[in-house]
């Protein structure tokens, strides 16, 4: 393939996309720059399909070599292993917009892997991954309805900024990343400040518009490399086989779709399915793939039909009704706080456990190491839909559910300065017919409230779906698991009563115009409010005490120059603390100290124990101290921990005192005076002041 390259400015510097000169091998490969952060991008599409494939195999890679930044992973084997959490997450957004736009009946192998190959610390190559991923389809033989490409939308004073930098991103409140072909917007995920529907809308829309360059863009460089996409043919449906199974089976499906109960749908549906392929199995011997799709096919028409034309859904709702919702807290005595959330047949057990500093979870990346102070961990077991699997660990669509859920209820945590607690939430999918991830939000919400965590507002979660057919239109609140699936979105919002912290919309169709999105986004507040209502009922606002099993957190402060006192020499101080109280400690270079003890008396013992190694010498002040060396001139009394001062053989005694040892020997408890303290900082003290005093009683 010849070398070819084109260019763009974006937002004020050149993106330049590139192709023809790195793996050549592939069927398509680009390089997208922009800035100092560059993306290389392969894609390779099989040409023989497995047999009996029934999907479609896409696959996303996306990775960041730490060479990038010219850095060494952090990792025991010094290379990298496996994906990240942030590697998953964008290998999600690649894959959401791009996987519509291929043939339907598509079922070759295709693998897009997206590498970033440098990064500035500027601009963020997530995007840019996305751009290049679409890129190297669109240059190659593959089959593909794109160009896509996608952009980050965040607003500073007002101003809406498309792929702003990092900087401008501390001072945004709203961050989504939208993505788009010339006429749709395919996905918007983010997040916001509690800002207003109208606000997101704008920002939406603002996103696709800003899109535009990047498309074009791409068709020039498609037009450039000239290669034609390789043959392939929609396979068609015999019409004869069609019309057989349409007399078998539609009419059946139609009313097994009227059962309301998820399992009870599913075991009638599955019934008239395999009652239909064995009657058709002799005349049709050996097509049961084909007979299959056909029936899936049927039941897509017959359920959206029933939506548009009788406005009755699956489980017999309107449009605008939520399921019905219960909610439970205080579940689980020895987690700190957790929550039961029940809608319809969907069922989310979430509980929490509040840590320290030592629970924060490092995250290294190649963009610098972070701590994350807040967690929230989704699973998704096979038991919540009755079926069976050996694939027990999160896998990309449990980390996607479990992000948006904590960027959804990261919004309304107290700052860390006011709450120092790492906070860890699990959500368990007990039960599961749509939504959960929405059902994870509003349980987390409640079990934080439970834990006492001082969250600002409640949060909760709806998810909005749309079944279009022509000019008729349906939005759905609150979808169901066959809803998301037959439908033509799924739109998932979460906020306040006050606004949204976050959204994610994946949409399968063209033709979303702004009037539909704005009445999803208007139902889902209705929806929003009235779930935070039912969940009111439950509780309404965080218990103004901490869970008795949870640690108590005290914040206390030393000078800057104490710090290096109060961990000691290689740790000992410290170490002796811990060991006396059972405390858990965690100290900053600033001099914040924080004590977490679940009895207050340990606690009490530690801030004592730090106060003794830090406090300073008062002019005036009595102290009883211990007598740690005997010299000719005097005795040095350590007054507290570290801090000893000399009594001047003529300040031990009011009479003349001719030995020291006449008076004092080491190991002596006495109490002394301080006198003064020099410009060295030694400190002068007497014995002969505190005759006949006493120490003042404490408290």
């Amino acid at each position: 393939m010849a070398y070819h390259k084109v260019e763009v400015e974006f937002n004020g510097q050149p993106l330049i996309i590139e192709t023809g000169k790195m793996a050549r091998q592939a069927d398509g490969a680009t390089v997208v720059s922009y800035g100092g952060t560059k993306v290389l991008c392969t894609a390779v599409s099989s040409r023989k399909m497995r047999e009996g494939q029934d999907f479609f195999p896409l696959t996303v890679n996306y990775q960041e070599k730490f060479y990038a930044g010219g850095k060494i992973p952090g990792s025991f084997f010094r290379r990298e292993r496996g994906a990240s959490e942030r590697e998953t997450l964008v290998c999600r957004l690649i894959d959401r917009p791009m996987r519509p736009l291929f043939p339907k009946g598509y079922l070759f192998e295709t693998q897009i892997m997206p590498t970033v190959i440098s990064i500035d610390f500027v601009n963020d190559p997530d995007t840019l991954a996305m751009v290049a991923a679409s890129a190297a389809v669109v240059v190659s033989d593959i089959p593909f309805a794109g160009p896509i490409a996608a952009v980050r939308v965040g607003r500073v004073e007002g101003q809406l900024i498309a792929n702003p930098t990092r900087e401008q991103m501390t001072q945004s409140d709203i961050e989504i990343v939208v993505a788009g072909s010339r006429d749709a917007i395919m996905m918007v995920e983010g997040e916001s400040d509690l800002v207003s529907e109208d606000d997101m809308l704008e920002a939406i829309f603002f996103g696709h518009q800003s899109l535009q360059p990047l498309i074009d863009v791409q068709l020039k460089l498609q037009e450039l490399v000239g290669q034609a996409k390789r043959e392939f043919i929609v396979p068609e449906v015999d019409a004869a086989l069609e019309k057989r199974v349409v007399e078998l089976a539609e009419q059946r499906l139609a009313e097994a779709n009227k059962i309301r109960t998820k399992q009870e749908r599913y075991a009638a549906v599955d019934q008239i399915k395999a009652e239909v392929k064995e009657a058709l199995a002799e005349e049709f011997e050996g097509r049961e793939g084909e007979i299959s799709a056909i029936l899936g096919s049927i039941a897509k028409r017959v359920v959206r039909q029933m939506v548009i034309k009788d406005k009755v859904r699956i489980d017999g709702r309107d449009t605008r009704t939520v399921r019905p919702i219960t909610s439970e807290v205080g579940l689980l005595p020895r987690a700190h706080g957790s929550a039961l959330f029940t809608r319809g047949e969907t069922q989310a057990l979430v509980a929490v456990a509040l840590g320290t500093t030592q629970d924060e979870q490092r995250m290294d990346n190649v963009q610098g190491m972070e701590f994350k102070k807040f967690l929230l961990h989704y699973n998704f077991p096979p038991f919540c839909v009755g079926e069976t699997s050996m694939r027990l660990f999160p896998g990309r669509r449990e980390i996607g559910h479990g992000y948006l859920a904590e960027r959804s209820i990261a919004k309304v945590l107290p700052k860390h300065d006011d709450f120092p607690y790492t906070i860890r939430v699990v959500s368990d999918i007990l039960e599961s017919n749509g939504s959960s991830s929405m059902a994870s939000v509003c349980g987390s919400s409640l079990s934080l409230m439970d834990a006492g965590v001082p969250i600002t507002e409640p949060v909760a979660g709806i998810a909005m779906g749309l079944i279009k057919e022509g000019d008729d239109v349906a939005v759905l609140s609150d979808i169901l698991g066959d809803e998301d699936h037959l439908g033509d979105m799924d739109f998932k919002v979460t906020g306040t009563a006050a606004g949204v912290t976050a959204l994610q919309m994946d949409i399968k169709i063209s033709g979303v115009n702004r009037e539909i999105m704005k009445q999803a986004l208007e139902q889902a507040r209705e929806g929003r409010i009235h779930i935070l209502g039912k969940m009111a009922e439950a509780i309404d606002k965080p218990r103004p005490d901490l869970a008795p099993h949870a640690p108590r957190i005290t914040t206390i402060y030393v000078k800057p120059d104490q710090v290096r006192t109060v961990i000691g020499s290689g740790g000992k101080n410290i170490r002796g603390i811990i060991e006396a109280t059972g405390c858990t400690i965690d100290i900053e270079d600033d001099g914040r100290i924080n004590i977490a003890s679940i009895e207050g008396t340990a606690a009490k013992l530690a801030i004592k124990m730090i106060r003794d190694l830090t406090q300073e010498a008062e002019v005036g002040k009595l102290y009883m101290g211990t007598v740690r060396k005997i010299m000719e001139f005097g005795a040095f009394v350590e007054i507290f921990p570290g801090t000893d001062g000399l009594v001047h053989i003529s300040e031990l005694d009011k009479e003349r005192v001719r030995n020291v040892t006449d008076v004092l020997n080491e190991g002596d408890k006495v109490l002394v005076k301080c006198l003064g303290i020099d410009k060295q900082g030694k400190i002068k003290l007497s014995r002969k002041e505190a005759l006949g005093l006493s120490l003042p009683e404490e408290g």
